[in-house]
C-alpha cells in the first residue's frame, strides 16, 4: 500500500470534528516550497558575507533615513 492509499484510508477514520485541523495541515503542506528570486539570493549572500547594513531604531526612523536617501 502507498503513502497515498495510507493517507486516504486514514482520512476516513477522522472524526468531522477534527477534520478541519486536518484540512489547514494540507493545505500548508500541499504549497509548493518557494525558491527566492536572485535578488533576494544576492542579498542573503551579502548579508552572510559580512555585508549590508545594520539599523537600530524605530521603524518611523527607518522611514525617515529611507526618505533622505
Amino acid at each position: 500500500m502507498s503513502n497515498r492509499e495510507i493517507a486516504k484510508s486514514l482520512i476516513d477514520q477522522i472524526p468531522e470534528s477534527r477534520m478541519y485541523y486536518v484540512i489547514s495541515y494540507l493545505q500548508g503542506a500541499a504549497v509548493p516550497d518557494e525558491m527566492p528570486n536572485s535578488s533576494t539570493i544576492a542579498a542573503i549572500e551579502e548579508l552572510e558575507n559580512g555585508g549590508g547594513k545594520l539599523f537600530t531604531g524605530s521603524t518611523e526612523d527607518l522611514f525617515t533615513q529611507l526618505m533622505e536617501e
